[in-house]
């Protein structure tokens, strides 16, 4: 057996929002891409100014098939030669989605298994269901040794399988994707309103909020806030949420563990995990 050499992972998202969701995951050797939500044009420079190289990807791990997450699949798939694993109904609704104008081929779709690995490299990749208005959604937890990255976005409600996946993890990006209030009074149409309090809809701040409190655990390190509507939210005022809800039950952000906000066109800074 080939023995483990513990590596430096580095994670950087490159936009979180309806415009636009990309995630970059790298040990220095292999790279994951999850979700291809932004143009190739963005893909490549967000990643360049970083110091990476979009034809360095390994692997493309797709969540779910709205347009906002896929934008970009097909040219990594047929363009730059890279592998696309999804579940079979979310390649089903990426070859449907009229966004998508460059189709997966058949020799880059690869399908995974709700709670079946997929080893990369050294990273083992673990999809998992989450409740949403799409053909198919998953989550993506990600392991490296003995750091567990988790990905829940689009989360229509909080199921056990997800509280499972947050007790599991120490690195955690997770959807606050709007204020209850200012949903209410803004100015959405109210079946749209409707769609996102569904329970295949999105979670908002305080749902995301009740569930850092009730399954966060002492292996948290970082909580990542990713998909947060621009008309129905404001990254401060979901932060704030967060860290107050938090504050009542005694958990201290930056003690118990820190609480960031990931910005909708802008990338991140790069993060450690270790």
């Amino acid at each position: 057996m080939r023995k483990f050499v513990p590596k430096m992972i580095k994670f950087l998202c490159l936009g979180s929002g309806s415009s636009g969701n990309s995630y970059y995951l790298t040990d220095g050797q292999t790279s994951l891409l999850l979700d291809a939500g932004l143009n190739m044009k963005t893909l490549r420079k967000s990643l360049a100014m970083n110091g990476f190289d979009l034809a360095q990807v390994s692997a493309v791990f797709i969540t779910h098939d709205h347009a906002d997450h896929i934008k970009s699949v097909g040219y990594l798939a047929n363009d730059l030669d890279k592998p696309i694993y999804t579940t079979q109904d979310i390649h089903l609704g990426i070859n449907r989605n009229y966004c998508v104008t460059s189709k997966v081929t058949a020799q880059h779709a690869h399908i995974v298994n709700k709670e079946v690995p997929i080893q990369i490299g050294d990273f083992s990749i673990t999809p998992f269901e989450v409740p949403h208005d799409s053909s198919d959604c998953v989550g993506y937890c990600v392991k490296h040794g003995s750091v567990t990255f988790c990905l829940i976005t689009d989360v229509g409600h909080v199921t056990p399988i997800i509280e499972e996946k947050v007790r599991d993890a120490n690195y955690l990006v997770v959807e606050s994707n709007h204020d209850e209030e200012m949903l209410s009074n803004g100015p959405y149409p109210g079946y749209l309103k409707a769609r996102i309090r569904s329970g295949r809809g999105h979670l908002s701040n305080h749902d995301c909020a009740k569930l850092l409190v009730e399954q966060a655990t002492e292996k948290l390190k970082r909580v990542w806030l990713c998909h947060l509507s621009e008309e129905n939210n404001h990254p401060e005022l979901a932060r704030k949420t967060i860290v107050s809800t938090l504050r009542g039950y005694g958990i201290v952000e930056g003690v118990d563990f820190n609480v960031e906000i990931l910005r909708r066109k802008t990338p991140s800074l790069i993060y450690e995990l270790n």
